[in-house]
């Protein structure tokens, strides 16, 4: 395996992406991980390495800038909302890291995906709605607002890999990402894992007041799915 941090730039700001690559000859399918609310940090950077040893190119991304990372509940937040009320900007963010994707060195430009946690669960969710070529995204705690309204059927297929009393996705925003999954005909999945709360896969999670609390069996589950998910979606034709 080998890592590199690939900078590039867009509307002025500097970005950075984290890439591993897996041993042996590709091109290899790729999957962009989107960070969670803080910013790109060393949770995400392992997913990436992990996603390597499984035989994919793992591309951590960085929505915020480099440099521009939250350490605090507030400042994290104010990053993250800074984004959600600024659709467009996030939208052009996500597309330009997945153009960087599939700029890399032994990507397989037909067979990328995206995953996702907390904030970047949602992310990886909109680059599906955004009609991104990707064969398929896996969102963990992901935030479940739908959004815009969809006019057609998304490309890409979708796990949701959900806390069931994780109080950032109550069932009012479950059932209404359900009903909006129906109405387009989407191809889509959702695990709801019971007694578990927000951010169950990060070993750092330990507020229960604040509804984020590791899950070491929601977490173990969580990634087995994922990777019947994307072993699934790229060895679709």
């Amino acid at each position: 395996m080998r890592t590199a941090t690939i900078p590039y730039s867009l509307d002025g700001h500097a970005f950075d992406a984290y890439v591993a690559w897996p041993d042996g000859d590709g091109p290899h399918p790729a999957v962009m991980v989107c960070h969670a609310y803080c910013g790109r940090s060393e949770f995400e950077e392992r997913r990436a390495r992990e996603l390597a040893a499984l035989g994919y190119i793992g591309v951590a991304i960085d929505l915020y800038g480099v440099g521009q990372r939250g350490n605090d509940a507030e400042t994290c937040g104010a990053l993250m909302h800074g984004l959600i009320r600024a659709p467009e900007t996030l939208r052009s963010r996500l597309a330009a890291a997945h153009e960087q994707v599939l700029a890399l060195d032994g990507v397989d430009a037909a067979r990328t995906a995206a995953i996702g946690f907390c904030f970047g669960g949602l992310c990886a969710i909109l680059c599906a709605r955004m009609g991104l070529p990707m064969r398929g995204v896996v969102s963990f705690h992901g935030l479940l607002k739908i959004g815009s309204r969809l006019d057609a059927r998304v490309r890409a297929r979708i796990l949701v890999l959900h806390g069931q009393d994780d109080p950032m996705a109550p069932p009012s925003d479950v059932g209404a990402f359900a009903e909006e999954m129906k109405r387009i005909d989407a191809d889509w999945q959702l695990h709801a894992y019971p007694g578990v709360v927000h951010a169950f896969t990060n070993p750092r999670a330990n507020d229960p007041q604040r509804g984020t609390v590791y899950d070491a069996e929601a977490d173990r589950r969580s990634r087995l799915a994922m990777e019947r998910f994307l072993a699934d979606v790229f060895a679709a034709v």
